[in-house]
């Protein structure tokens, strides 16, 4: 396995960063998981212009747009697979133990693993914690990312592959690592990006392409939905056939079927919309 570090290509055994890299020691750093299928990655633009949002967010230079395109090239075409999992993360660099930034500039690492088709339903939890829709980190896809690991374990214990969060007022926000839609009578609801969820490409595509609405959701919409699916890279669209102890039977429903049908379609005829 190769993969890019800071300029180059490099084994994965030999591959090192810094100890003191600011985003091991205090989290001070940015990602984006993008799906690659037959070595060629799918919305990458989007996922460069998020990145670059992250990186203003917390205050970092703004990524080099094409050498994150070249390190991508490079990587895929050095480790070929059938459906990867892209990683780019980009970091505050070498700095000191405590919270200010060094000087040395930023890390970049493209790395690559393989993935596998995921089910067309799942089953998720609710957990009590909440996400904080007025929070410094809001709306940014950072490596601060230990709440999702707590959250993503505690769903593993229940045969679930998904945590969904509520926000600070009660109301529905998103998953560990996805967002999540609705359907009430026929029409496609997800929260909004005030209720202090990802601004997910996948969630935007399935927006575009579905007419889904932004709506302000109760954590108890949950409990009555006629039909429940998420969405992530590498979800793309997926239904929910069980949240706690609701089943929902069927899943995926006629609307969220669709839905992924209306997806698969239009990501087959343009990698990068």
């Amino acid at each position: 396995m190769k993969i890019w570090l800071d300029g180059g290509l490099q084994d994965v055994e030999s591959a090192r960063v810094s100890v003191f890299d600011h985003g091991l020691t205090v989290g001070d750093g940015i990602f984006e998981t993008v799906k690659a299928t037959g070595g060629r990655p799918f919305a990458l633009t989007r996922h460069l212009d998020r990145l670059t949002r992250s990186a203003r967010g917390l205050g970092l230079p703004d990524p080099d747009h094409d050498e994150v395109r070249r390190a991508c090239e490079t990587v895929l075409a050095a480790n070929p697979m059938e459906l990867g999992r892209l990683r780019i993360t980009y970091t505050g660099g070498h700095g000191p133990l405590g919270s200010d930034r060094g000087d040395r500039g930023p890390t970049l690492v493209v790395a690559l693993g393989e993935t596998g088709r995921r089910p067309d339903s799942t089953a998720v939890i609710t957990v009590p914690w909440t996400r904080n829709e007025r929070g410094a980190l809001t709306g940014l896809k950072t490596t601060s990312y230990a709440e999702n690991v707590v959250a993503l374990a505690r769903a593993n214990r229940h045969d679930a592959s998904e945590a969904l969060f509520a926000n600070t007022v009660g109301q529905l926000c998103e998953g560990t690592g996805s967002n999540v839609f609705v359907v009430l009578d026929g029409e496609i609801h997800t929260p909004p990006i005030s209720s202090g969820c990802l601004a997910g490409i996948t969630r935007a595509l399935t927006v575009e392409w579905t007419g889904a609405r932004e709506t302000d959701l109760p954590m108890d919409v949950l409990e009555r939905a006629d039909e429940i699916f998420l969405t992530s890279t590498l979800r793309d669209v997926q239904a929910v056939h069980r949240v706690d102890d609701r089943a929902l039977p069927g899943a995926p429903g006629p609307v969220t079927a669709k839905a992924m049908r209306i997806f698969d379609e239009r990501a087959g005829e343009d990698l990068d919309p």
